[in-house]
């Protein structure tokens, strides 16, 4: 999807005056494409305006933009902008919780222990690793714990007959 978005809007400035309608048809196999097709104009609109065209570079400037939350910030700044950032999705914030890396369900927290447990420059490929092993492995309803390289060290927080790490019997 996103190779035929961007091969027929290539920049802010063609997304800006795309038509809502065939935005929506390209997206369509998203969750919420209606929302995101109207969100993705708007924002566009807004870098053209804001930034002449030029995406902004940081958390506080993208944030602003319609529809782009911390999440989507960071994946800009870690792959766009090659700036360290976690970007926490429900992957993320899964997997973190069950390796007993975090205790929160709030997605600001969660970022900010995981970077306080790593070097800046590992940030961004270690939150993909983890929203790739949640997609693949460590699924939220079936995880694929007999295929899962780390299931010989991982606590199993949160996964039925385990406990945290603190509660656990040495």
């Amino acid at each position: 999807m996103t190779a035929r978005l961007f091969a027929e809007f290539p920049d802010a400035a063609a997304l800006a005056r795309a038509p809502v309608g065939r935005l929506e048809a390209l997206i369509r196999s998203v969750g919420f494409f209606r929302r995101k097709a109207r969100a993705l104009i708007e924002a566009a609109r807004a870098v053209v305006e804001r930034s002449e065209g030029r995406l902004p570079e940081t958390i506080e400037e993208l944030t602003a933009l319609a529809g782009v939350g911390r999440k989507t910030a960071n994946v800009v700044l870690g792959h766009v902008f090659a700036k360290p950032a976690i970007a926490v999705d429900t992957h993320v914030g899964r997997l973190a919780r069950r390796l007993g890396l975090t205790s929160s369900s709030d997605p600001e927290r969660i970022e900010h222990e995981l970077e306080a447990l790593l070097p800046p420059k590992k940030w961004t490929d270690f939150s993909m690793r983890l929203i790739l092993h949640g997609r693949r492995v460590c699924r939220a309803r079936n995880p694929r714990c007999s295929q899962c390289m780390l299931a010989s060290e991982c606590p199993r927080v949160g996964l039925a007959g385990n406990r945290p790490p603190a509660e656990r019997v040495s």
